[in-house]
């Protein structure tokens, strides 16, 4: 057992190795910081931009994304394993989170005072699921995914009486 903890602070040690040799392979003076995170059992690595925030975050979230799977798969090939690995720059996934939850709720809403189903789309996989989780717990509602991807979309639509 306890070689097993200390397999996992070297792979932490590993993943903030190749975090930051990252992201100075992109210019930047940003730094990462890893620590794993129980709950979700994930690894997270949280970057400090510096000034750079919006180079590293990209347009939507999509540089972020991509410096996530690169992560993962250079994670995969070093370690030999997967893990779930979570990047963030700042509190910018807490605000994403956040507009989520708000939108959710606004979509909810929306399609109890209609209704009528509600659609959802160009929403990521994990943005998708923020909002299912964020319903799940709603007895008027009930969501689904429908569509394959790039065009899956979400419904939120009252529950039938």
């Amino acid at each position: 057992m306890v070689k097993k903890t200390a397999v996992k602070k070297d792979n932490t040690k590993t993943l903030e190795e190749i975090a930051n040799k990252l992201l100075s392979l992109m210019g930047t003076k940003a730094e990462a910081k890893v620590s794993e995170e129980k709950e979700n059992e994930a690894l997270l690595v949280d970057i400090d931009p510096k000034d750079e925030a919006g180079l590293i975050i990209g347009r939507h979230g999509e540089t972020l994304l991509s410096f996530q799977t690169l992560l993962n798969m250079i994670y995969k090939s070093k370690v030999g394993e997967w893990a779930r690995i979570v990047v963030n720059v700042g509190d910018w996934r807490e605000k994403q989170e956040e507009h989520l939850k708000e939108l959710a709720a606004a979509t909810a809403q929306r399609a109890k005072e209609t209704g009528e189903d509600q659609f959802l789309y160009n929403l990521k996989p994990g943005q998708r699921r923020i909002i299912h989780m964020e319903l799940s717990e709603d007895k008027e509602i009930e969501t689904l995914s429908e569509g394959e991807e790039p065009e899956r979309y979400l419904i939120v639509r009252p529950k039938k009486a």
